[in-house]
């Protein structure tokens, strides 16, 4: 099955429009007929509207396969968006300095440390 025939199937599976799929991914309709025809796939750039707006998971959009044997949002990865308060500190993060990052790190772990201590008292 192809990335265009798992779009089509799930959309089906939502009871999604293309109306209302290119509402949400910002996808032209035009473009989701050509997948309907199967003559093209999506760009990279839309994959994670795309995964959004279905509620699957890029290695499921991309291969068919979902570790999960379900779309369970319990995962060994994430899928962040760049412009959300995580993806930006992530896009931050990123830009360190491997000691700062290590720095960060640290800081983290103890803070969640001390909230763990302090919640169970």
């Amino acid at each position: 099955m192809t990335i265009s025939e798992r779009i089509i199937e799930r959309m089906q599976q939502l009871s999604m429009s293309q109306r209302e799929f290119a509402a949400k991914t910002g996808v032209r309709e035009s473009t989701i007929s050509e997948w309907k025809k199967n003559k093209t796939n999506p760009s990279s750039e839309k994959i994670l509207a795309i995964c959004n707006a279905l509620d699957v998971s890029p290695e499921w959009l991309l291969s068919g396969v979902d570790p999960a044997a379900s779309r369970v949002k319990n995962r060994d990865y994430y899928v962040v968006d760049p412009n959300t308060e995580i993806g930006m500190l992530i896009g931050a993060y990123n830009n360190l300095e491997k000691s700062q990052r290590d720095r960060i790190l640290g800081y983290v772990e103890a803070f969640a440390a001390f909230s763990k201590d302090k919640l169970e008292k």
